[in-house]
């Protein structure tokens, strides 16, 4: 495997090094997270997010300053060359921002320096290429196929598509083309009856059966030298939509909780010669009481604004790596601390079968939880959010992108929820 060695340009290594900005490069809920995160940092961040974002709205935005009207991951390099800021921090908070960030060009890549790992994009976003190195270095993971044509897929053993997802090879695109990340399936038929409107290739994936507490995540850092300076445990308790889709009360977790989980991830990580933030999903398979690894994400995620009130700040860490500068190890981190994303769980628990718990009650969960990404001395931002998630309930119907036959949940933010063929649109 590739082993990258960082050498920090020398004007960034200087004191003056620490009083460089950031630039948080993405939108949504991940954006929001950062945000709030550094802005008692002592940093000085701007943003990039597209026009109609919620982020805008907050009080702790402050855009990037260009004269380009609406820049995307592939303007980064123009956006950069006709700013007036001469050196800053990149912080992708995005796959697409993530990969703008690491392809660009060695002479504004030494302005604009970033804790990431180039040769390590395309194997963790590119969800093929990540099964095949999860299955090289024999990683526990979910059963995967790529189908690359329609008589391929009529030729699979049925069982493969009992109860399986099909996901394509990049989520973003995928996303941006059919609002959704994929599709669960639980026939030959149903799959087919999807392939034949689908891009092709694509990945049939199994999926792990148990209950939204069957998911636990480690996030942390690694940084330039090969230490993993923070690991972060946590634990998913609720989700929505209800078999799949993004955690809306999640729980911190001692690492012991996830020592099975913890080896193979510091192996792969090694290997590859990881450097960055990362934040990987793993579920528990009763079936054989392994973790099965889902996937990594190479940025910061949705609760990362939750790790840093627990006390791992990961934000600051990829801050400091960029730089050269040292970065403090976190040996501990508050365990048992809860945070909820309200809206999507309140949509949740309207969702259950028939509402086994008084709505009360489940208020009452969220009495001692923190809110992500969501405050009272910040409130524009839930109010936009609450509108946009509004309106796109009633307009899911009429614009869905994906096959007519299969409607889709509304979209969530920066992470689209999985579609079952047979999902009604939440009215």
């Amino acid at each position: 495997m590739h082993t990258e060695t960082y050498i920090a340009p020398p004007a960034l290594t200087s004191v003056r090094a620490q009083t460089l900005p950031i630039v948080a490069l993405g939108s949504g809920v991940t954006l929001a997270g950062v945000l709030n995160i550094l802005r008692s940092s002592g940093i000085e961040v701007f943003a990039v997010c597209p026009p109609e974002d919620f982020v805008r709205h907050s009080r702790w935005y402050r855009p990037f300053p260009t004269a380009l009207p609406n820049p995307n991951p592939s303007d980064l390099e123009a956006l950069l060359d006709s700013s007036d800021i001469n050196s800053a921090v990149l912080l992708p908070c995005s796959d697409d921002w993530l990969r703008a960030v690491t392809t660009l060009h060695p002479s504004l890549a030494g302005r604009f320096p970033s804790s990431t790992s180039p040769a390590c994009v395309n194997l963790l976003t590119d969800k093929w290429r990540f099964a095949r190195l999860l299955e090289q270095f024999g990683i526990p993971r979910p059963r995967t196929r790529l189908i690359s044509s329609r008589e391929q897929c009529k030729a699979m053993p049925d069982f493969f598509f009992e109860g399986a997802i099909l996901k394509p090879l990049s989520s973003v695109d995928f996303a941006c083309r059919h609002g959704v990340k994929g599709y669960l399936v639980e026939t030959r038929r149903q799959a087919a009856d999807l392939i034949d409107q689908l891009e092709l290739p694509i990945m049939l994936q199994e999926f792990i059966p148990g209950p939204p507490d069957s998911g636990y995540f480690l996030d942390g850092f690694r940084d330039r030298i090969g230490r993993i300076a923070a690991l972060f445990g946590r634990r998913r308790l609720r989700m929505y939509p209800q078999k799949l889709g993004n955690s809306t009360l999640i729980e911190s977790v001692p690492l012991h909780n996830l020592s099975g989980a913890i080896f193979p991830l510091e192996q792969l990580l090694e290997r590859i010669s990881y450097r960055g933030v990362f934040s990987a999903e793993f579920k528990f398979d009763e079936r054989d009481r392994a973790f099965k690894l889902i996937e990594i994400n190479a940025r910061p995620w949705w609760y990362v604004e939750f790790s840093s009130r627990c006390g791992v700040d990961v934000c600051t860490m990829a801050y400091r790596d960029a730089l050269g500068l040292p970065v403090p190890a976190t040996d501990s981190y508050q365990v048992g601390r809860r945070c909820v994303f309200a809206v999507n769980d309140l949509r949740g628990w309207r969702g259950e079968s028939r509402n086994q718990r008084s709505l009360w009650s489940f208020l009452a969960s969220w009495l001692s939880c923190d809110s992500a990404p969501f405050h009272w001395n910040d409130p524009k931002p839930a109010l936009h959010y609450l509108r946009q998630t509004v309106a796109a309930i009633f307009e899911s119907g009429s614009h869905a992108k994906i096959p007519k036959k299969h409607k889709h949940q509304p979209q969530s933010e920066d992470r689209q929820p999985v579609a079952t063929p047979c999902a009604r649109t939440l009215r």
